[in-house]
């Protein structure tokens, strides 16, 4: 018998005996950013070598890892690779023109994709996930969380990004 104990990462095991030892365990419920997840969002931002960065959790949902990066500046070209049935985290570096004359500005925005159509197991596993890399991408501007494709059209985002940079 297990009884979980979630403070401190501690496990209460009984064993034969009767016997009640406390054991560390690390949580199964943390969820580890990758060392290339990081890489590419610095790439993207520093480097300017991606235009956007899909991201996902592996296959054992402990670490959150590269699915796809890409230069293709054409926003539909993004929103193609959000898919209908499940979740994604997605960096895309948003330029928009300014009014007035006043050139291009842009601005990194972060995607929480959850779809009502993806299995409710994913999309509790990636709400609780996210906060983890959410903290580790430094220089995000934008927060955007879409459930149906009408949440992340480019109208959509580009009104909630002029709004943030306070352009308009």
């Amino acid at each position: 018998m297990v009884c979980a104990f979630n403070a401190f990462n501690a496990v209460w095991r009984y064993h034969h005996f009767n016997n009640f030892i406390l054991t560390f365990s690390p949580d199964p419920g943390i969820v580890a950013v990758a060392d290339e997840s990081l890489q590419a969002f610095n790439d993207l931002k520093l480097g300017k070598k991606h235009k956007f960065i899909i991201y996902k959790l592996n296959d054992s949902k402990t670490e959150i890892v590269v699915e796809e990066t890409s230069t293709e500046s054409d926003y539909d070209a993004f929103l193609e690779k959000l898919p209908e049935n499940d979740c994604k985290y997605a960096i895309y570096d948003f330029e928009y023109e300014i009014g007035g004359g006043e050139g291009k500005r842009n601005k990194i925005v972060f995607f929480t994709w959850s779809p009502d159509t993806a299995p409710i197991r994913s999309k509790m596993v990636y709400a609780s996930s996210k906060d983890a890399l959410r903290r580790a991408l430094n220089g995000v501007s934008t927060d955007i969380q879409g459930t149906d494709f009408s949440e992340v059209a480019y109208e959509t985002i580009l009104e909630k990004v002029s709004r943030a940079a306070g352009s308009h």
